[in-house]
């Protein structure tokens, strides 16, 4: 399917609240983030082909830039089925760079997969996304993925969880093989194995074994399900006298007490796999089902108002309560806003209220999003995440509403932009255009930042790493048609002194009549910062009156406009006024000219007889 092209009208509300499940999958970079999601839409039908990052086939990563350098860029959006639940999954990226794109996906889930690598175990991006997850209190499941590996350890990645991430892993399965001989999983809570026969390769895993535990793992099963239940049994005063008692636990009763304590965000049941060999995503998706929590299930979301703080559950027959969360220009409708229904209903050709700009916008269009493609929907529901067109002036992080009430949902957390580069159009014709892009890409991503530079006139781009901005000037170039240059900002220097100094200037001009005289002795020091400057006037006894005082401030600053190794302006400079001295009748023509030049109000003070008749 080309993109903009749109799939048959559907209806939103197939599945009751309690079978939606809001899940985002993240991880390091390359831990296998985008082949998961590519397997759980083949195994759920979703799609008929299996599509490959290194290929650059996968539907999740649509962007050519995507498909050229094998990573996912920015999140994707999609929907499926499983077992009678409705998942609506967002397949983030992986590098820092685009750590925006996690932080506003975690905003509006109700759970997420962290995948690991089992090979490398917790990364520095396993860790930043882990935190995010917590600023939100995102219930998590841990799929350690890529058993198939050469140097895959389990244990490993279950002690790293345990110190670096600081968290409560809970293995539910445990790994049959590893490396080559990577064949199934030991479902502990189940008491089976699922194995993947040679044959199944030819299917994609579509097709597996569900059997008792082989005899070499039935030791090692035992044991990792006591340490399940002994971990159990502390949530759980049930399973706590059956595991003292040594008496079986009912399957359902386990599942249970699992699902309270992740929902809770106690505890992360660890499950394991190969998404690249089809290993694993099948269980992960029962999982899913069994463990992670519908918008029923998490706390209700809450909203400042004048008189407080107001909680909104989700009710469809409620008010209206959404968040947008992402921007995206589209060749084919234009802007389109991805928002998070909390509460009520969206309608398309109806009007909703944007607390932020105070205003109404016509929503015409709602869009169910998978990746680049869409279907259109004429209502969507409390728990729903879909795509609308028509709202102009909203932003990431507006609260929408369908009543004029002051209701704002907790903003989006936004990370500040650690690089800059100068850019320029290539062309003249590309000027235009140039600003028109920015305009776009800043509107899309709120961690690019534009700004002209007061003292060297180039336009500053700023972002969060050097692939962040390169991807930007490829978009601008294929999607905006706009050719540019890109190199190092110019550096605004500053120049500053290094120790004190004293000296005395006279301005005194005669033509034979009427003239003109200034006098004053300035000392200057370093300011203890070496930052901004000072003027201090400490003349006592009128040798200089108050009326000059400003006139000689002024000119200190002008002097400071322009230093003296290469023309930079001064910083970190005190100066004071420590004396001088002035003419009755010269001294007061001078001043008239300086304000008469500056355009200031004409002096209060009276002046002698004898400066009159001079005139």
């Amino acid at each position: 399917m080309s993109v903009g092209q749109l799939e048959k009208e559907i209806d939103m509300r197939e599945y009751s609240l309690d079978k939606i499940r809001n899940i985002g999958i993240v991880a390091h970079i390359d831990a296998g983030k985008t082949t998961t999601t590519e397997r759980i839409l083949y195994y759920t039908g979703r799609i008929y082909k299996v599509g490959e990052v290194h290929e650059g086939t996968t539907v999740m990563d649509w962007m050519e830039q995507e498909r050229e350098r094998g990573i996912t860029i920015t999140a994707a959006a999609t929907y499926c089925t499983w077992k009678n639940c409705q998942l609506n999954i967002i397949d983030t990226p992986g590098h820092v760079d685009f750590t925006v794109e996690v932080e506003r996906s975690l905003r509006v889930l109700d759970g997420a997969i962290v995948v690991f690598d089992a090979a490398n175990g917790v990364e520095p991006q396993s860790e930043t996304v882990w935190r995010q997850a917590n600023r939100y209190g995102v219930p998590r499941l841990v799929f350690v993925n890529k058993m198939d590996r050469v140097g895959a350890n389990f244990p490993m990645v279950i002690r790293q969880i345990k110190k670096r991430l600081d968290a409560q892993p809970l293995p539910i399965q445990i790994p049959i093989g590893s490396g080559d001989d990577f064949r199934g999983v030991v479902d502990l809570v189940t008491g089976q194995a699922y194995i993947w026969p040679a044959e199944s390769e030819e299917n994609k895993g579509a097709e597996f074994l569900v059997t008792e535990v082989p005899p070499e793992y039935q030791k090692s099963a035992r044991h990792h399900q006591e340490k399940m239940l002994e971990i159990l049994a502390d949530y759980d005063s049930e399973i706590m006298h059956s595991y003292v008692e040594a008496k079986p636990v009912e399957v359902e009763k386990i599942k249970k007490v699992i699902r309270e304590t992740v929902i809770k965000g106690k505890l992360f049941p660890v499950l394991v796999g190969s998404a690249f060999k089809n290993k694993g995503i099948q269980p992960l998706l029962d999982a899913v089902n069994d463990y992670l929590p519908s918008p029923l299930d998490v706390p209700p979301v809450v909203a400042r108002t004048d008189d407080g703080e107001k909680e909104f559950r989700p009710d469809d027959e409620g008010m209206l309560l959404a968040l947008a969360f992402k921007i995206q220009s589209d060749p084919y409708v234009g802007k389109i806003t991805y928002v998070r229904v909390y509460s009520g209903q969206l309608k398309s050709g109806t009007y909703i209220y944007n607390t932020r700009t105070r205003t109404k916008e016509r929503l015409a269009r709602i869009l169910r999003m998978h990746a680049n493609n869409r279907s259109e929907v004429k209502n969507a529901y409390s728990g729903d995440i879909v795509a609308v067109v028509g709202l102009r002036q909203t932003v990431t992080g507006d609260t929408l509403t369908d009543d004029e009430d002051s209701v704002y949902l907790e903003s989006i957390h936004l990370p500040e932009p650690v690089i800059s580069v100068a850019i320029e159009p290539k062309t003249k014709s590309d000027e235009e255009k140039l600003s028109l892009a920015l305009a776009r890409l800043m509107e899309e991503d709120p961690t690019f930042r534009v700004k002209i530079d007061k003292e060297t006139g180039q336009t500053i781009i700023s972002g969060m790493g050097e692939l962040h901005l390169e991807i930007l000037v490829d978009r601008m170039r294929r999607e905006f048609g706009v050719e540019t240059n890109v190199g190092k900002p110019q550096v605004a220097y500053r120049e500053t002194i290094r120790a004190a100094a004293e000296a005395e200037g006279k301005y005194i001009r005669q033509t034979g009549g009427r003239g003109q005289y200034g006098h004053c002795v300035l000392k200057v020091e370093p300011l203890p910062d070496n930052n901004g400057y000072e003027f201090v006037n400490k003349i006592f006894g009128g040798a200089i009156p108050k009326e000059y005082i400003p006139a000689i401030e002024k000119g200190v600053r002008e002097a400071l406009d322009s230093g003296v190794l290469a023309g930079y302006p001064l910083v970190g400079v005190r100066v004071i006024l420590v004396d001088g001295s002035y003419h009755e009748v010269d001294s007061w023509r001078w001043l008239l000219n300086w304000r008469r030049l500056m355009e200031l109000p004409r002096p209060v003070k009276k002046p002698s007889r004898l400066f009159w008749s001079r005139l």
